[in-house]
């Protein structure tokens, strides 16, 4: 393929770092051409800022009028099966954000309910796992890629780590992993019938899908087959509810209506391994990602956020200007770790890179269908493992 044309879908944070990233595409000649969102100022704010010619009202007028290859959805989690279904059977490629989906309500349902505390999690384990059949066919049939956008997997840190395993360090036995912080930048995240799930949905998606793929790695470099989750055991919390706290005073940034604050899984795989996953929107001082890998022959501790490359400290928060020091800090005042290019260190641009090579170069890329599969049958099950407190198995058929 001479050139990738892209089109995304959003006009929000991942769909800024995402443009961002494919002007850094080495080797492929790939370019965003077209954009589309909910809002008509954000779309055009956003195609002004990157210099992108087509503008469109909705991702069926843009499928309609655009010449694509790719369909890049930077889009809240209750669109994302639809608009998969929607591009695969227009023939294009499709770039998702994590999750991959999730359960967001289904038909006579009131669109304010909460969901969260009325639907059983094993009817909605029971629901994402048709959805992710149909979604299945439809790229089957079409014959399009699908490319998750898991940066975890992506992230040099983590790579690193795979690379150490395949090396001969011995079976990973267990894993530690984390991803937490003050909150989502997303007003959709307090609503699960917008985010399909809370924090371990919407945050902890990133320390599952690191784990797993690990595991998938480990295995096929071991004996060609991947190592995948058994089962699960978890529970979950909405801290922010404790009678002690006190939302005037608080420094976190999350308000959610029926999704948890906090949730821990223990994944057991089918060799016997596991991991332990957290996440949470109550942690201060920045985001936290991180993974350890306990092995027979070897330690080894992967950490994408913080790092202490770069330490500064100022007296207010007006000591460094506007120059970037990390995300999500609640203060620039004292000291912090200024990471010197935090996108990279989070694996976003690497991501993109592997993408655009996927399509251009007719392969499969690192982070697909498997993995993001997985990922949703893992923290469902997970959910239903929290709700009736026992073990639960992890669908993968």
């Amino acid at each position: 393929m001479d050139k990738v044309r892209v089109g995304i879908v959003g006009a929000g944070f991942a769909a800024d770092f995402h443009t961002l990233s494919f002007r850094e595409v080495c080797g492929v000649d790939v370019e965003v051409v077209a954009v589309t969102s909910q809002s008509e100022r954000s779309r055009r704010e956003f195609a002004a800022k990157h210099g992108i010619a087509g503008v469109y009202g909705d991702m069926g007028e843009m499928l309609a009028e655009e010449e694509l290859d790719v369909v890049d959805l930077c889009v809240p989690t209750y669109v994302h099966a639809e608009y998969i279904v929607q591009a695969a059977q227009a023939g294009k490629h499709v770039i998702v954000e994590k999750p991959l989906t999730g359960y967001c309500g289904e038909v006579g349902q009131e669109d304010n309910e909460l969901i969260g505390d009325t639907v059983p999690k094993a009817r909605m384990m029971e629901w994402i796992l048709d959805q992710c059949r149909y979604i299945g066919m439809e790229l089957q049939h079409s014959g399009i890629k699908l490319m998750y956008a898991e940066n975890w997997v992506y992230a040099p840190a983590l790579q690193k780590a795979r690379r150490l395993v395949e090396a001969g360090c011995g079976p990973v036995m267990r894993m530690v992993a984390e991803e937490s912080h003050s909150g989502s930048h997303a007003s959709y995240a307090k609503n699960w019938s917008l985010a399909g799930g809370g924090s371990l949905l919407r945050t902890g998606s990133h320390p599952v899908g690191g784990v797993l793929y690990l595991k998938q790695a480990e295995g096929m470099a071991r004996d060609g087959n991947p190592i995948r989750p058994k089962s699960v055991v978890a529970e979950v919390g909405r801290l922010m509810e404790m009678p002690a706290y006190d939302r005037t005073t608080t420094a976190l940034t999350g308000d959610l209506a029926d999704c948890e604050d906090w949730g821990t899984a223990l994944i057991t795989f089918e060799d016997g391994s596991v991991a332990q996953v957290t996440s949470s929107d109550v942690v201060l001082g920045g985001i936290y990602n991180y993974v350890k890998l306990f092995c027979s022959r070897g330690r080894i501790e992967a950490n994408m956020n913080p790092n202490d490359q770069v330490m500064v400290y100022g007296p207010d928060d007006g000591a460094f200007g506007d120059e970037h020091i990390a995300e999500k800090l609640s203060t620039r005042a004292g000291w912090n770790f200024a990471s010197p290019d935090e996108h990279w260190a989070s694996g976003y641009p690497q991501e993109i890179q592997d993408f655009a090579e996927c399509v251009a170069h007719d392969r499969e890329p690192l982070s697909g269908w498997t993995l993001a599969r997985d990922v949703v049958a893992v923290i469902y099950a997970a959910y239903v493992s929290a709700e009736e407190g026992r073990r639960v198995e992890v669908p993968l058929s």
